[in-house]
């Protein structure tokens, strides 16, 4: 068989759908400054689905920072790989700032989140080794996972009593081969905003022996007393062996970084595919981040304030009756039953006349006659901003309740 008519035939889960889903379900174009408000398709549309959970990415001083530095440095600088020619004295005061504030010894930036975990995931181990990895673990992890040459185990979301048994398996096999394990797990679950039990995890190591990996990508300015993440939440992140976020949530921008002891940190420098043969991160993204870092630090009323939306929106919703599952993060589910007819009437209903624009998720990412609307809550939104979409929500869900989103095609 030619393999282009195979992926003529073949489109894939999501690419089967994409004749009359891009566009608007699938890559639609939000246009205008980052802000919770922006345009759809020529309207004015109040946004839940922007991960700028500080508000920085039209922070004045972010952005006079990021034109200050491209004026100066252009986006090559630096040029080539960082082991053979771009290094700079900023990309080693990132890691350094970096380090400190997540309270590990060292830190590596890395180019891309997605790619960074597949490529620590890579580097910590060998043929020999063991993963035990969470079920619901981000894509970037499974694929991580699916890289690796020797053995894997996955245990139960968030279920210490499968995660027992997968390591007492995991231990069994690591004697045989002379290999470790590495257990990975997320801070904050970003589809239904549970934390990871980091800490019962940590407690594990009294019984078992074993490397922790976490993926901190939605909790890292987010959780803990100082934004450190969801270890410092938990109180275990001492526990936490090899610790990763990326740029791409709380710090609206480009890029990620993974944290751990000196020398662990050290193997990751000289062992990581992905940043031994790759571009070293531009030097606007570098000072970006640095003035993103100054002000996680330095300003907790950004924090404060995204917890203020996040309260009074998992609240509002919940006093209403919406099911918005388990999660104890910003990440806000909402549960509804429903059909993909209904969950594509029910999205343009909301998008089309009550101008609110939110991430959709069917079938097969949650079960079957299940729509999940994904909010994300950010320091920029308003309690006003809160109320709106609140009262929208009731109405949408009193029509699909009746069935009418079943009946007739909704009409702008």
């Amino acid at each position: 068989m030619d393999l282009f008519e195979k992926l003529r035939t073949n489109r894939g889960p999501l690419g089967s759908h994409s004749h009359y889903a891009h566009g608007y379900f699938t890559f639609p174009k939000l246009e205008g400054e980052i802000a919770p408000r922006m345009k759809f398709r020529g309207k004015d549309v109040l946004t839940w689905s922007l991960n700028n959970y500080l508000g920085l990415a039209n922070h004045p001083e972010v952005r006079k920072a990021d034109a200050e530095a491209a004026a100066q440095w252009g986006m090559a600088t630096p040029m080539g790989a960082r082991i053979m020619s771009g290094n700079t004295n900023y990309h080693e005061q990132l890691e350094s700032e970096l380090a400190e504030f997540v309270q590990k010894p060292d830190a590596l930036l890395l180019n891309f989140g997605y790619q960074g975990v597949l490529s620590i995931i890579d580097a910590l181990v060998d043929r020999h080794d063991v993963i035990v990895y969470d079920a619901e673990s981000h894509a970037c992890i499974i694929d991580g996972v699916r890289l690796h040459q020797g053995k894997r185990f996955v245990f139960s979301h968030n279920d210490m009593a499968s995660l027992e048994k997968q390591l007492e398996r995991a231990t069994r096999w690591a004697e045989n081969t002379g290999g470790a394990i590495l257990v990975i797990t997320e801070g904050v679950f970003g589809m239904s905003g549970n934390l990871g039990k980091l800490d019962e995890v940590v407690k594990l190591k009294e019984k078992f022996q074993f490397r922790l990996f976490v993926d901190d990508a939605h909790g890292f300015g987010t959780m803990g007393k100082t934004g450190a993440g969801t270890g410092e939440h938990l109180g275990c992140q001492d526990g936490i062996d090899v610790y990763f976020s990326t740029f791409a949530k709380s710090m609206a921008s480009i890029g990620a970084f993974v944290a751990a002891d000196e020398q662990v940190v050290e193997y990751l420098r000289y062992n990581m595919r992905s940043q031994i043969f790759a571009k070293s991160l531009p030097m606007p993204l570098v000072i970006g981040a640095l003035k993103r870092l100054e002000l996680l630090r330095t300003k907790p009323e950004l924090k404060d304030q995204l917890w203020t939306i996040v309260d009074a929106l998992q609240s509002g919703l919940r006093e209403k009756g919406f099911n918005i599952g388990t999660t104890t993060s910003p990440v806000t589910p909402v549960f509804l039953n429903g059909q993909i007819p209904d969950a594509t009437q029910l999205t343009l209903d909301l998008r089309e006349n009550f101008n609110i624009f939110c991430s959709i998720v069917v079938y097969p990412v949650v079960p079957k006659d299940v729509i999940m609307l994904r909010l994300i809550p950010t320091a920029a939104h308003t309690l006003e901003d809160v109320q709106e979409t609140i009262d929208a929500f009731e109405k949408i869900a009193q029509k699909l309740d009746k069935g009418l989103y079943s009946k007739s095609p909704v009409t702008a």
